[in-house]
């Protein structure tokens, strides 16, 4: 059972919230789920709404500067209003849906360093919103996901980084206002290869897998992107042999241009 601290305390001789996830390994297209208790003050109080949501701190690209941004991705009203008496403990349970498109934050139970996604908790109370810390939870890829990542690996790829950006990848099923990048970083047969960065965006049924090339910068010739996009059936990838097509695309790509 993941347990977090206390949130918070609505000021003098008022509630406390505890939010408790009963498990926080997750995919997505599941559910986190959990309880969150209010601990009554020593006075009566009016409750006018309780709602846990999911939140991930995305990069946001403004002019020459980068900052990060809190983004609220998916949000559920627990109850209406009700009245917490005095020293009254209120269990409320939950089923928080994670949404089809919310990147993985653990790879064969490696933690991604900057993947900060977890459940939030808000207590509305004397028109005032209370909101709690964030209670991480990992989000672990969907078998199909795993298995283009296996394909990476196979090949000699190297975990570099992931980030989650705002913004838009054009011509893809994308719903939320972020999407993942997750770096990598060539073996040596793509030796005029600096990295290659996979993007997935998945709905209930199939998923794109956005792939960017960055070729190594010469001394006569600055680094250029090459991209490629194509769908997987979250329930029929099983029949490709993934590290044969990515290591076709990278090598017609690459000769094609010269870089390998």
């Amino acid at each position: 059972m993941g347990f977090k601290k206390l949130l918070a305390s609505l000021g003098a001789g008022g509630a406390s919230v505890e939010t408790v996830l009963t498990e926080v390994n997750v995919v997505p297209g599941g559910v986190v789920q959990g309880e969150v208790r209010i601990q009554g003050g020593s006075v009566d109080q009016q409750i006018e709404g309780l709602s846990v949501g999911l939140q991930a701190r995305v990069e946001v690209e403004g002019g020459d500067q980068e900052t990060k941004q809190d983004i609220e991705f998916a949000k559920q009203r627990l109850g209406g209003a009700f009245t917490l008496l005095a020293g009254e403990v209120h269990a409320v349970p939950f089923g928080l849906e994670i949404p089809w498109e919310t990147p993985v934050t653990s790879i064969d139970g490696q933690q991604l360093r900057g993947m900060n996604i977890g459940v939030t908790t808000e207590l509305e109370i004397a028109r005032a919103v209370d909101s709690g810390d964030l209670d991480p939870i990992n989000v672990h890829p969907l078998p199909a996901q795993q298995a283009i990542l296996d394909a990476f690996i196979q090949l000699g790829f190297r975990f570099k980084s992931a980030d989650m950006e705002r913004g838009h990848i054009r011509g893809t099923r994308q719903k939320l206002p972020f999407y993942q990048e997750i770096e990598f970083y060539p073996p040596q047969q793509y030796r005029g290869l600096n990295q290659v960065e996979l993007s997935f965006v998945a709905d209930d049924r199939e998923m794109d897998v956005v792939l960017e090339m960055d070729k190594k910068p010469g001394m006569f010739s600055e680094g250029s992107d090459s991209f490629r996009s194509f769908k997987v059936g979250l329930n029929d990838f099983q029949g490709t042999d993934w590290s044969a097509y990515l290591n076709e695309w990278l090598s017609q790509v690459g000769s094609k241009r010269n870089w390998f």
